[in-house]
């Protein structure tokens, strides 16, 4: 993207014959492109130029990237990303027998129940606390000291499934970024397992798929990331106190929150160890993507707001759920991701819940159906059948897929500039155009910005205009028909999330 000044060029118009001969082009082009591989990514080509008044698509249509306004071809969002080079080339150092092995060594601990022994040095969840930070500690050694590892500890006074005070402890490893060090990604999984009984605190509960997976996950990715400068700090976390009600995610989150960390996404891994289900049927090229709608933080003001323009699939959550489509859903990491429209799963839970209650985006991952034979189940064989979550019930290569659909999305975000701030629709004046605005970016890559727009009952983003390197954008559409966004160009050619804008009143 052509470089100005905010000074040069702080606003732009794209014009409503633009506008609607792109929406016809994609009518057609949808039609013609059905099951055809996404023609041109916005990371394949040369930045956008400064150009605010671009023609009409062809039928063929440009990517987002390649100038003008750009739409998707048949299951690709018009806001999809390729995968570059240096990203193929970090997921295939995704090993699957280094999960394998990451999995039935948590497993090997006996119990790693919240509330089971902490100083064993080989049963309990201490001894897998151990563990795993001096493992974090053996990748760190490749960063040249940007990676960080710690224990992040505290006690936990009498409360739900606590009945004596108790010491969690996560464990953490911190990428700092090289070039934005305050933008703050997070990847996590939980290190603690359960039975039955959920205060059944020694007996064997191996915990292989819930959710040893999950931090296998997060381990495996920072073992690949830890020689890599990201742009943005990447935060690696296994966490404790989660079946007894999230309370290592809580305190990690809490800790974000009041040293007023800017931690612009968030992923939780549970439950990512296996593609088949409860009756034996496999779908091992899915991962399901928990992403709420209204926001769990939403003020009473923000709700009347939604209430007033919509925007209830429009959530931080829902945003950063459609970045991972734009670029985990590929070849790349060989795999499809199904957004969920809810929080959790029915009336289930997760650690990324205290992250959304503290106002962060964030969603969880989870395999595409779960067998609840080996789920919170005491270890033993019943009329034939074994129970317990054991390691033998997972699928390695399916959680190695599932590590590189969130290290295509992470490794993205991290080299991506944020997510714009404070986008806004001026609605000073009444009139059938919309007026965007938004605060420019102070990332030293910044290369401009992007609109994107959709129908209201469109679930993601159908069209991309260009708006150059700019503060303020004006398209001759009615902000009453469509919803708008607003995203950020890097000059690597990787976008960040969409902002959803609020009214400027």
């Amino acid at each position: 993207m052509s470089q100005q000044t905010p000074e040069e060029g702080t606003s732009g118009t794209t014009t409503r014959r633009a506008v609607l001969a792109t929406a016809a082009a994609t009518a057609a082009a949808s039609a013609a492109a059905t099951g055809q591989a996404f023609a041109a990514g916005p990371s394949s080509g040369p930045g956008p130029g400064p150009s605010s008044r671009p023609g009409p698509s062809s039928g063929s249509g440009p990517g987002p990237g390649s100038g003008g306004t750009g739409h998707g071809h048949g299951d690709r969002p018009a806001t999809a990303q390729s995968p570059t080079r240096e990203l193929r080339t970090l997921l295939k150092e995704i090993d699957p027998d280094r999960i394998e092995a990451t999995v039935r060594k948590l497993a090997s601990f006996g119990t790693r129940h919240t509330l089971s022994v902490q100083d064993d040095p080989v049963r309990g969840i201490g001894a897998a606390r151990d563990w795993i930070l001096a493992e974090l500690r053996t990748y760190a050694e490749a960063s040249g000291g940007r990676m960080t590892v710690e224990l992040q500890s505290y006690i936990q006074e009498p409360a739900s499934r606590i009945p004596v005070a108790t010491r969690i402890t996560n464990v953490v490893a911190t990428l700092r970024g090289s070039v934005t060090p305050e933008r703050i990604y997070v990847v996590s999984g939980h290190y603690d397992s359960r039975v039955t009984d959920v205060m059944d605190a020694t007996s064997d509960s191996p915990g292989a798929d819930d959710d040893a997976s999950g931090v296998a996950v997060a381990m495996e990715l920072a073992r690949v990331m830890a020689s890599r400068r990201p742009a943005a700090t990447l935060v690696f976390a296994a966490v404790a106190g989660e079946e007894q009600g999230l309370y290592g995610a809580a305190h990690m989150a809490e800790r974000f929150k009041a040293a007023g960390a800017d931690v612009q996404g968030m992923f939780t891994n549970d439950i990512v160890g296996s593609p088949k289900a409860d009756d034996g049927t496999l779908d091992p090229r899915s991962i399901r993507l928990f992403a709420e709608g209204v926001p769990s933080s939403e003020t009473p003001e923000q709700a009347a707001t939604r209430r007033s323009v919509g925007g209830e699939n429009d959530s931080p959550a829902r945003q950063l759920a459609r970045f991972v489509r734009d670029t985990a859903d590929n070849d790349a990491t060989g795999m499809s991701v199904r957004v969920i429209y809810r929080r959790d799963r029915y009336l289930r839970g997760g650690d990324h819940i205290p992250f959304l209650e503290r106002g962060y985006p964030a969603a969880r991952f989870t395999e595409p159906a779960e067998d609840y034979a080996h789920q919170h189940q005491d270890v033993r064989v019943e009329d034939g059948k074994q129970y317990g979550d054991l390691p033998e019930f997972c699928d390695f290569d399916y959680i190695a897929r599932v590590a590189r659909v969130n290290g295509a999305a992470l490794w993205t975000l991290a080299r991506a500039p944020g997510t714009p701030r404070n986008a806004k629709i001026v609605t000073s004046t009444l009139t059938n155009a919309t007026e965007l605005v938004w605060d420019r970016g102070t990332e030293p890559d910044l290369a401009g910005y992007e609109v994107v727009w959709r129908e209201t009952t469109a679930p993601e983003w159908t069209h991309v205009i260009e708006a150059g390197d700019v503060v303020r954008h004006e398209v001759d559409l009615s902000k009453d028909n469509v919803f708008f966004g607003v995203r950020a160009v890097g000059r690597s050619g990787a976008r960040s999330p969409v902002a959803f804008p609020v009214p400027q009143r």
